[in-house]
């Protein structure tokens, strides 16, 4: 991505973070979209707006009022401007009097079109775009969609700005609440039996070396000699990226997911990962008979915070927080479990294949490799500028099949300035692989978004696919109790 050249000295700048030039680069241009269902049409009139953005949205974070500038050594700064608020928000024009799921097209189309349109880069990295037309998702009257670059920060802060914006439905002078973040049950494990001799600890270094040494390993060939077999959900061709994307979102209960993990012994995200594997599988095999056996692999992204629980916006752009505001992640390389030969084996021992994915990230969490990871990017980075561990980050994305990531929402219902949040979802965009899979949880539900290359993955038929792998893994833990 371009961005501007410093002209004038004594402005406001702060240095960019280098993880923050890597996601804005020439080689690198990464996206989020927060999108908001709400339950009523939208009833701003565009000084309200402005009032909510000058008031409640902007002063959550310098960044948005901010342009990212250079220098000529390629060392970006952002730099402090005026916000003309009148230049981020959108407000498309649709066909009027039709029925929801007709504008579920429209506005399925319309999240693919801003997917690739790149942000000005005259302006702060951001925009509203405010959709007042009824769709069946979530019976939503009107849609709210933020679109962020990434290089301002993560999902987690970045949707953390949005929910800062909310308040709880039932009494909004009270604060949101969210899922707590229980401890891993091997960090449990490790305390609890921690007197229980030498040979364990020696044993548990031995794996912790054997695993770091492979997934660095692994991790330095697919980013830059081995890609992933081309597929049904993975077209390899250059400039993926600037391709239009299809959208598709599906809701499970998070009490029917909560029984699936208690059956396994899993984490909640296993859970979802090895459903989301299974029924990419299956729509593999449904779409070209013996893929589901080809090498695929998605990249996990974990949070790196040392506390993974929300905290206000104020709380996290502190010197000292420990759920700092920026891009603070890391990828685990996971490959798809693959089906076995007669495919129902599989099929028929759903459960079996959810395991087996807790398994390969349980393995690749045993490792320091994330951590030597980031080590070699700074390397490049000081040896050879931004640029090149840009290009070595978009290898390693363009590699893989795809991607997965989650984030927490509300327990609660929230609203937005009166109007009722029906449903809350969020998008990665920008990234140089046909398929992602985001992950956010709200009011009891969890939420899968699916954004699938076009012309290549018939997202509705995925999302099918993936519902039918939750129903048979869910029937599968409630029969075997």
């Amino acid at each position: 991505m371009e961005y501007l050249k410093v002209e004038e000295e004594g402005d406001q700048r702060e240095p960019v973070s280098p993880t923050g030039q890597f996601l804005n680069s020439e080689a690198l241009s990464l996206c989020i979209l927060g999108v908001l269902e709400l339950g009523v049409p939208l009833s701003f009139d565009e000084s309200q707006v402005d009032s909510l953005v000058k008031e409640v949205f902007l002063p959550t974070n310098p960044r948005f009022s901010s342009i990212m500038v250079g220098d000529e050594n390629g060392e970006k700064q952002w730099k402090r401007v005026e916000v003309k608020i009148k230049d981020h928000i959108k407000t498309p024009i649709f066909p009027s009097g039709l029925s929801p799921k007709i504008y579920d097209k429209y506005i399925d189309d319309y999240i693919s079109d801003i997917a690739i349109e790149k942000l000005p880069v005259t302006q702060p990295l951001w925009q509203i775009h405010m959709i007042n037309y009824p769709t069946s998702n979530s019976n939503a009257a009107s849609t709210l969609i933020f679109k962020f670059h990434h290089s301002i920060g993560d999902g987690f802060s970045l949707i953390g700005v949005l929910l800062s914006c909310l308040q709880r439905a039932d009494d909004p002078s009270l604060p949101l609440t969210f899922p707590s973040v229980p401890l891993s049950s091997t960090n449990k494990d490790d305390m609890s039996h921690h007197s229980n001799g030498l040979f364990k600890n020696v044993s548990r270094i031995f794996s912790v070396v054997t695993n770091t040494v492979s997934d660095f390993y692994w991790s330095i060939m697919k980013s830059s000699l081995l890609e992933d077999d081309i597929s049904p959900i993975r077209s390899g061709i250059s400039g993926v990226e600037f391709r239009s994307v299809s959208v598709a979102t599906m809701t499970f209960s998070l009490d029917h997911i909560k029984r699936i993990k208690s059956k396994i012994g899993a984490t909640l995200n296993d859970v979802l990962t090895g459903i989301i594997f299974l029924g990419t599988r299956l729509y593999m095999e449904e779409n070209c008979e013996g893929s589901s056996k080809a090498n695929s692999t998605a990249l996990v992204l974990l949070n790196t915070r040392e506390f993974r629980g929300y905290v206000s916006i104020k709380e996290m752009i502190k010197p000292d927080s420990k759920s700092p505001w920026g891009n603070n992640f890391a990828f685990l390389h996971v490959p798809l479990p693959k089906l076995t030969d007669d495919d129902s084996n599989s099929y028929s021992n759903p459960l079996e294949f959810v395991w087996k994915t807790r398994e390969i990230i349980n393995a690749k969490k045993r490792s320091l490799g994330v951590f030597l990871t980031g080590r070699l990017l700074q390397v490049l980075k000081k040896l050879r500028g931004p640029e090149a561990a840009a290009r070595y980050i978009h290898g390693t994305l363009k590699n893989v099949s795809m991607g997965i990531t989650n984030l927490m929402g509300p327990v609660e219902p929230v609203t937005l300035d009166d109007h009722p949040v029906t449903g809350l979802y969020f998008m990665v965009v920008g990234a140089p692989h046909s398929l992602v899979a985001t992950i956010m949880s709200y009011n009891g539900k969890l939420r899968i978004a699916i954004g699938a290359e076009k012309g290549l993955i018939d997202a509705q038929k995925l999302k099918s696919c993936i519902e039918n792998a939750f129903l048979t893994v869910l029937k599968a833990a409630c029969d075997d109790t």
